[in-house]
């Protein structure tokens, strides 16, 4: 069964836990409201749910495909949210969705993809019934809370490998295949920036708009929470966004810097070795009449001659730091 949990509550307190044989009752006090926990159902295993608390068939079938976008739908008197989910599953971006049913008297929840069980919000709320109490809308917005709240360790652990990555590259320049690698972390953070950004369009319509069925004006301001946690996730998104990038240019300015100080030395070096290279070439073109072949002293002062022009080319370009 895609059932993984299916609770009943009055006043916010627990009355039973609902077993795959037991009948959701039809009729319930105002008081009380059913909360289920579905993951990856198929359609023959959430028709049943569907029918038993009139789920509008658009938002049944949103629920059923995976690889919706987040957003906030109202069919009559329910509530439908989809929220993106994500999990780092070694270098890639793990993406996921929640479908949320929200009626008077229920809350139903439909996970595809997603790594992280609703289990521990449930139990914490179970221990805050006064919480609780306020109803499914209050369901709703503990989910996603625990959704968004799950983006913080994905955007820690992609921050701490992009500033380890900064670090390394101001000693030793990237290769090609770590170059690709940060070309490909970046597109993750674009990727998921932009679920990002539509999950804040779905908290800012939680939080702003009055005609939403079974959001109190008590719970209102818990959106309002939601919608800072996920600005903060977009600002820091956009900042390792804005690392990746900079690293690669900081690769590339400390590469052509390395390349300038070869060329340099190179150039030092061959303007050094061209002295003797011309000299020698000259007293080598074999010429019968030249004066310094019978002199006694030629050869020495030739030789004290280019080690002297060497030599002060050689203290000019270590004195410019070229060597």
């Amino acid at each position: 069964m895609p059932i993984v949990a299916a609770r009943h509550y009055h006043q916010g307190k627990l009355v039973r836990e609902l077993g795959p044989s037991d009948v959701i009752p039809e009729d319930c006090a105002d008081d009380d409201f059913f909360w289920l926990g579905l993951y990856e159902p198929t359609k023959e295993e959430l028709s049943g749910i569907a029918k038993r608390f009139g789920l509008h068939p658009l938002a049944v079938e949103d629920a059923l495909k995976a690889k919706q976008l987040p957003k906030v739908e109202v069919y009559g008197d329910q509530l439908f949210v989809i929220a993106a989910t994500g999990n780092l599953d070694g270098d890639t971006i793990q993406g996921g969705e929640t479908a949320i049913f929200l009626g008077r008297h229920f809350a139903v929840t439909v996970r595809h993809g997603s790594a992280r069980a609703h289990t521990e919000v449930r139990a914490r709320l179970e221990t805050l019934p006064h919480k609780l109490a306020h109803g499914p809308d209050y369901v709703l917005y503990a989910i996603l809370d625990f959704i968004v709240d799950g983006y913080f360790p994905v955007i820690d652990a992609i921050e701490d490998r992009l500033l380890l990555v900064e670090e390394s590259v101001m000693d030793t320049p990237l290769d090609a295949s770590e170059i690709r690698h940060l070309y490909s972390q970046r597109h993750e953070i674009i990727r998921f920036q932009r679920i990002v950004g539509l999950m804040k369009d779905v908290a800012n319509r939680l939080v702003g708009t009055d005609d939403l069925p079974w959001i109190d004006d008590a719970v209102r301001p818990y959106f309002r929470d939601i919608w800072d946690h996920v600005q903060r996730a977009e600002f820091r998104l956009q900042g390792l966004r804005e690392v990746a990038a900079s690293v690669v240019d900081t690769n590339s300015l400390l590469e052509q810097q390395r390349q300038g100080v070869i060329t340099r030395q190179l150039a030092a070096w061959a303007a050094i070795l061209a002295v003797p290279t011309a000299i020698a070439g000259i007293y080598g073109m074999n010429f019968q009449h030249m004066p310094e072949l019978g002199w006694t002293f030629g050869y020495p002062l030739v030789i004290a001659g280019m080690a002297a022009i060497c030599g002060a080319l050689y203290w000019r370009f270590r004195s410019i730091g070229w060597l």
